[in-house]
């Protein structure tokens, strides 16, 4: 599992640790306890700052958990299961913070965590296949070094499948706080916050954040559309923030990708990172992990208000909100999104190996999943309501060599059912004939397209029935000084070399009205 090159990693990155943290594993017997024990005496042998002693134990801990403890005092950090795959990065990044490597939340975040009073027990359920899975257990660890109050564990569901299905848990990252669901599926820090929010109203108190002399462009998301604004309009010499839950947007949730011009291939995690990277080269205020709670229209531009409680002006704004998944709208698919509901293959497809699943949509997102679901599970269907399918040819001839993949077209999805804990079939209408079939299966994977983010824009610029954001071809709004680029918008053809250029289109007509409006 862990290769000379990732422990050559781990030791350079200790380098950066001011103080040494300990790892105490639990106690007991289990099958793979000495695989556990193994990982982390190689993890503690790349630095003199990461203890381990397999005869130290903590009797509160299951024999395939430890806890990450500092100068003799929990950080609230455990893992149950061995964290490979992405789940490793986690790990490391919660040793390094522990030893004091600087965390990588937003200050406002981080000043609203400690000022948490209620105790916040977190346990996240992962699969170490879970892209999104990280995210969330690597915000929630820095929430329990941040705060004595808060817990976070990990949890490998394949390690406890015996937990996994008392909690009839079918989709990760599945959060439960204090006992509780709190959480299913993809979710970021600022999400989490606003969760919090809900549940603990106090969290809102005035912020001491230190707040920012009136900026010239607020850009609001961090996808290829925003982050091509924000460099844009920096390349200018404006005063830029960018305000986003998190570099990369929708493209994190990507895997391969194909037809960015110029790179034959790379992946949605590189690409947001390449993203980051270049906006570290200018003068960007970066307010990431956070969300906009209001924008307010104020004598000589506007004031952006976010849920952390600090509060801005900006001569300019520029939306780049992004989509998220569309959801069908049928009987049976809200009441199960996490028990056999998904909408992401990646992430929940290692829980129907061997089983019978579906996937909604025969776009490109609809015929990848296909795709990648055929290596895991035993059979996958693929429903398209339309009488063609929408993706690139070579997706389906991909797609229609595989022995355990089944299109059906003209087929309109009307209900998923349940044995009353769990899906088990989908139901849907051939349209030539008006007949209705049931498809038994474990699992909905929903594919069919995306819905714009546009929900802080309402009532203050113009939008669709659907909801995108109306703009010209300068990317402007019917509002003075606030344009839109991107898949919130109306442009046609969601795509990244698209986007990519619309924010940049938007950073350029900013800077114009800019220099008409001095």
């Amino acid at each position: 599992m862990l290769d000379q090159n990732l422990l050559n990693a781990v030791k350079t990155y200790s380098e950066n640790m001011t103080r040494p943290i300990q790892m105490v594993i639990g106690a007991g017997e289990h099958e793979k306890r000495a695989e556990l024990v193994d990982f982390l005496t190689k993890i503690a042998g790349t630095s003199d700052k990461i203890g381990f002693d397999a005869t130290v134990v903590d009797t509160d801990l299951s024999p395939m958990s430890f806890k990450i403890t500092t100068e003799n005092k929990d950080t609230g950090i455990v893992f149950s299961g061995i964290p490979g795959g992405h789940e490793f990065t986690s790990l490391i990044l919660a040793i390094l913070q522990a030893g004091g490597h600087p965390l990588k939340l937003d200050e406002g975040i981080q000043s609203l965590v400690k000022r948490i009073q209620a105790p916040l027990k977190f346990q996240t359920f992962v699969s170490l296949s879970c892209h999104n899975c990280p995210d969330v257990v690597q915000a929630l660890n820095q929430f329990a070094i941040l705060n004595d109050g808060i817990e976070n564990e990990m949890i490998d569901g394949g390690v406890f499948p015996e937990l996994v299905a008392e909690k009839g848990i079918q989709g990760v990252p599945a959060v439960f706080l204090n006992g509780k669901p709190f959480a299913n599926g993809k979710v970021d820090t600022a999400k989490i916050i606003e969760k919090l929010q809900e549940q603990y109203p106090d969290l809102l108190s005035a912020s001491d954040e230190p707040q920012l002399e009136t900026q010239d462009v607020i850009v609001i998301g961090g996808g290829p559309a925003g982050s091509a604004a924000a460099i844009y309009t920096a390349r200018k010499g404006l005063r830029v923030t960018l305000v986003a839950d998190r570099i990369g947007g929708q493209v994190k949730d990507t895997q391969d990708i194909e037809n960015l011009i110029s790179i034959p291939l790379t992946n949605g995690n590189q690409l947001a990172a390449n993203l980051a990277t270049h906006i570290k080269e200018y003068n960007i205020t970066v307010k990431e992990h956070v969300s906009v709670s209001s924008i307010e229209e104020i004598k000589g531009g506007y004031q952006v208000t976010l849920n952390t409680g600090a509060s801005w002006t900006t001569r300019t704004i520029i939306l780049a909100t992004g989509a998220k998944w569309r959801k069908l709208g049928v009987k049976g698919e809200d009441e199960n999104i996490g028990n056999g509901v998904a909408y992401c293959p990646h992430c929940d497809g290692p829980f129907f190996k061997g089983k019978d699943v579906a996937v909604v949509g025969g776009g490109n997102s609809g015929i990848e999943a296909a795709l990648d679901l055929a290596g895991i599970v035993k059979h996958v269907t693929v429903l398209e309501f339309a009488d063609t399918l929408r993706a690139d040819q070579v997706l389906v001839d991909k797609a229609m060599a595989k022995d355990n993949i089944t299109i059906i077209k003209s087929a309109a999805t009307t209900e998923i059912t349940t044995d009353g804990s769990k899906v088990n079939a989908l139901i849907y209408q051939d349209r030539t004939t008006g007949e209705n079939h049931t498809l038994p299966l474990s699992a909905v994977f929903v594919q069919i397209g995306l819905v714009p983010n546009s929900e802080v824009a309402k009532g203050l610029v113009k939008t669709t029935p659907q909801g995108e954001i109306e703009i010209d071809a300068k990317c402007r709004t019917d509002k003075p000084g606030i344009f839109a680029c991107g898949d919130v918008t109306t442009v046609p053809y969601k795509q990244i070399n698209i986007a990519m250029g619309e924010g940049s289109k938007a950073g350029l007509s900013a800077f114009e009205y800019l220099m008409m409006n001095s």
